[in-house]
């Protein structure tokens, strides 16, 4: 997914972005309305499908979620890592917005929203689920959508790739100890097994698995081979496994939806709302740090966007797939183009306060 991204996301506002990217949001709401017919017209599927688990990990979902992930671990070269130490400012600054910063302010945000600001309208204990989810996506910053906002605003992208692998290596260790902290100060219970299951199940075998073919499709036919070929024909899966995984997901909480449909407004508000904070505080810092434009912006980005594949698969781990943490982590998914086209648009057109600015 990332290659075609990098190589579409080349032209101002939205004329970069292919037709997925431009209407991811759709995409989600078309799968969120087909989810819910399902458990009303057919619910013997969800049903049927809800028997295939093991230590709470869904199987045929867990398929779906490796169709997202693995396309973007096997893209993803960890050989610019080797770059790290040339210029670090720009990526001290992200590593330090992505693991010090989002986190705990999404923590925070949500909490005041769904524990204070929205009491009226939810139970504490759906407002715990709901805190629990957010945090799972504050926890996992962008790894793909983030080459479309970098393209979109004529970043760096081998500066952009650098910032995605530093992600992709630091994710494996602080993700899991991030989660299981903030949960816990939440009075939320964290099944630590389950969530170093989920870690090694959608993080660390796809992973592997990414860097193994990768090495052996480059050594057999070549770098050209791998990054113009072979990797293309991955495109559809990312696509096909998310959207399946969202019908499914939205076919067991359809009747949630439906007796609530007002909780995915209350459920986007804090999101936008961190979403937006951490751009600023991303995008300001990078101004003070004196970052051209094309590392200012993909920085701010890559913290504002959201690894929400991953967020989806550990909440179905941990807590199922008709929770409240997993409608909060897909909620994140059906915000997330039309926030960071907001940000792209803001970001293009400030691009002058970074003039001069040289790395």
């Amino acid at each position: 997914m990332k290659d075609d991204v990098v190589q579409e996301a080349t032209s101002q506002e939205t004329g970069g972005m292919g037709l997925w990217e431009r209407y991811l949001s759709l995409w989600v709401a078309l799968a969120m309305i087909a989810g819910v017919l399902l458990s009303q017209l057919l619910p013997a599927i969800p049903e049927f499908l809800n028997q295939f688990e093991y230590y709470n990990v869904s199987i045929p979902t867990a398929i779906l979620i490796w169709l997202m992930i693995f396309p973007m671990m096997l893209k993803i070269d960890f050989s610019s890592l080797l770059h790290a130490g040339k210029k670090p400012k720009g990526l001290m600054l992200t590593t330090t917005i992505n693991w010090l910063v989002k986190p705990f302010t999404m923590f925070a945000i949500s909490a005041f929203f769904f524990l204070v600001v929205f009491r009226p309208f939810l139970s504490p204990e759906l407002g715990r689920e709901y805190i629990a989810g957010a945090v799972l996506l504050g926890a996992a910053p962008c790894t793909a959508m983030v080459f479309v906002w970098s393209g979109l605003t004529k970043g760096d992208p081998a500066y952009t790739l650098l910032q995605v692998s530093v992600n992709d290596v630091i994710v494996l260790f602080l993700y899991a100890p991030i989660v299981a902290l903030l949960l816990g100060v939440g009075n939320v219970s964290v099944p630590m097994g389950t969530l170093f299951l989920s870690i090694g199940v959608f993080i660390v075998i796809p992973l592997v698995l990414g860097i193994i073919v990768r090495k052996y499709v480059v050594k057999n036919k070549g770098k050209n081979y791998f990054e113009n070929t072979f990797v293309n024909k991955f495109d559809g899966t990312t696509r096909v496994g998310l959207l399946l995984t969202l019908v499914i997901i939205f076919s067991f909480q359809g009747n949630q939806i439906i007796n609530n449909p007002f909780h995915i407004l209350l459920i986007a508000i804090p999101l936008i709302i961190q979403n937006i904070a951490v751009f600023f505080l991303g995008y300001g810092g990078a101004k003070a740090c004196k970052l051209p434009f094309s590392i200012a912006a993909p920085a701010a980005m890559v913290g504002t966007s959201n690894f929400f594949e991953l967020a989806v698969a550990v909440s179905i781990s941990l807590f199922g797939l008709n929770s409240g943490a997993t409608l909060a982590t897909v909620v994140g998914v059906l915000i997330e183009v039309p926030t960071m086209l907001l940000l792209v648009k803001f970001s293009n057109k400030t691009k002058h306060w970074f003039d001069g600015y040289e790395y």
